[in-house]
């Protein structure tokens, strides 16, 4: 059971480029196919922590491992989205500019202040991983944007400012802070309490 986690990564980071090859030769079928493995890749990124930490394995080293693979499946499903609707990406392309500044913004500061990237797992980012579920659900399996799209950004801009203010307030790197108030009462040197489910 210690190893389930690591694998639940490993295939994740498989699905995300497994995808790509589908949505590049775009098949019957294929739309489909990629949203069940949106779906199975999402669920892989939930049950990887929970799984580590029900068995004592949730380190350091597989948190950082489990972010930066959770950033290349997004990259590739982003890609998936490139390459069955560009029209849906070109016409919303200054919000897509955004999202990607500030996600890059957020390593930027992580290095500047702790030399290594940021990895808090805090519960708005991991909304805003569900609101990127349905958007991609609705542009690649639907061929539509709408609401669904309009969700993911408003959260990921939340999420990316929350995750800011995490940076600014912790005084040493740490991962796993559900929220910015947590790392204010951090700083303040007071303990928090982790919800078992999501941060351990």
């Amino acid at each position: 059971m210690k190893k389930v986690p690591f694998v639940l990564i490993a295939i994740r980071l498989v699905l995300g480029f497994v995808m790509i090859v589908i949505a590049n030769n775009n098949f019957t079928y294929a739309r489909l196919i990629l949203v069940a493995l949106m779906i199975l890749g999402l669920l892989t990124d939930i049950f990887d922590g929970i799984i580590a930490r029900r068995v004592g394995v949730s380190s350091e080293k597989l948190r950082r491992m489990d972010s930066q693979v959770d950033l290349v499946f997004w990259l590739c499903v982003g890609w998936c989205a490139w390459l069955l609707n560009p029209e849906i990406i070109i016409e919303h392309k200054y919000a897509i500019y955004l999202i990607f500044v500030m996600e890059g913004l957020t390593y930027v500061f992580s290095f500047l202040k702790f030399k290594k990237e940021t990895c808090t797992h805090a519960l708005l980012s991991k909304l805003w991983g569900v609101t990127l579920l349905l958007a991609f659900v609705s542009m690649i399996g639907f061929g539509h944007a709408g609401i669904p799209f309009f969700l993911a950004v408003f959260f990921g801009v939340v999420g990316h400012i929350d995750v800011y203010l995490i940076i600014y307030f912790l005084p040493k790197w740490t991962h796993d802070v559900p929220s910015s108030y947590h790392a204010y009462l951090i700083r303040n040197g007071k303990s928090i309490k982790r919800h078992k489910w999501f941060n351990g």
